[in-house]
C-alpha cells in the first residue's frame, strides 16, 4: 500500500494525513473483497525496514495501528472477517501487542474473509525465522516443512500481488509465498486506489494464463 506520504504532500499536508487516508482505503478494500468473494487479503502495512523512517512518523503509525485495531475489530467480527497480524510482533510495545491479541482472539472463529495485516514484516525475516524454528526442532528442511513454519502457514499463497504508487518491485513482501503470484503495478497512490481500481486489477488477472511451469497448450488442455 504505497504512496500515502506522497499523496498527502501533493495536497500540501503532512505525511501522517496520508496515512489516515490510507487506513480508510484499507477498510474499503476489505469490504470490496468481501463483496467480490475474495477469500484472502493481505495488506502490507509496515515493513521491517520502515523503522528507518522519521521517529515522529513511526510513532504516529504505531498509534494509528493500535487505534484502528480497537475501532475496527468489532466491525470485522460482525462481518465474519478473521484477522491475523503477521510479522515480528516482539518489535511492538506491550500495549500494541495486547491490542493485536485481543483483535485476533475476537475474530479467530470467523470463516469469511481472511484478512492478514503484515506489520513489522519482511520476507527475508520470515524465511529465516522459519528455518531457525526447524533447526531448533532438529527437523529436516524441505519446501513443505519450511512453508509450514512461515507466519502465513494458516493461509494460502497469493494469486495476485498488487503494488501501488508507481513502484515496480515487491520490496521484501511475501518473498517465498509470492513465487508464482501474478504481479500488478499501479501508478495510483494508495489513497487513490479505490474499489473500482481493485476490480480492474482483478479483471486483468483473470485474463492471464497461469502456467506454473507448463506450456500454454498443456494448461489449455487441462482447463478444457
Amino acid at each position: 500500500m504505497d504512496g500515502n506520504g506522497r499523496w498527502a504532500q501533493a495536497r500540501g499536508k503532512k505525511r501522517v494525513f496520508g496515512h489516515k487516508a490510507g487506513m480508510e482505503r484499507a477498510r474499503e478494500m476489505a469490504e470490496v473483497c468481501g463483496e467480490l468473494g475474495v477469500k484472502y487479503l493481505t495488506l502490507f502495512a509496515f515493513s521491517s525496514e520502515n523503522w528507518n523512517r522519521p521517529k515522529d512518523e513511526v510513532s504516529f503509525l504505531m498509534e494509528l495501528f493500535a487505534t484502528s485495531l480497537k475501532n475496527e475489530s468489532k466491525k470485522l467480527h460482525k462481518n465474519n472477517v478473521k484477522l491475523m497480524v503477521i510479522g515480528d510482533k516482539e518489535g511492538f510495545d506491550s500495549r500494541l501487542r495486547k491490542a493485536i491479541e485481543k483483535a485476533e482472539a475476537l475474530t479467530q472463529d470467523n470463516d469469511g474473509l481472511y484478512l492478514q495485516i503484515a506489520a513489522n514484516y519482511g520476507g527475508r525475516w520470515d524465511i529465516v525465522q522459519a528455518a531457525q524454528s526447524l533447526a531448533e526442532q532438529g527437523a529436516s528442511i524441505t519446501e513443505e516443512s519450511l512453508q509450514a513454519q512461515l507466519v502465513t502457514a494458516d493461509g494460502v499463497d497469493p494469486d495476485l500481488l498488487i503494488r501501488t504508487g508507481g513502484e515496480q518491485r515487491i520490496s521484501n513482501f511475501l518473498m517465498w509465498q509470492a513465487a508464482y503470484a501474478e504481479l500488478y503495478f499501479s501508478d495510483a497512490l494508495w489513497p487513490d486506489f479505490d474499489g473500482k481500481a481493485l476490480k480492474v486489477a482483478i479483471e486483468d488477472y483473470n485474463r492471464r494464463q497461469r502456467r506454473f511451469g507448463k506450456t500454454g497448450e498443456q494448461v489449455a488442455t487441462t482447463s478444457n
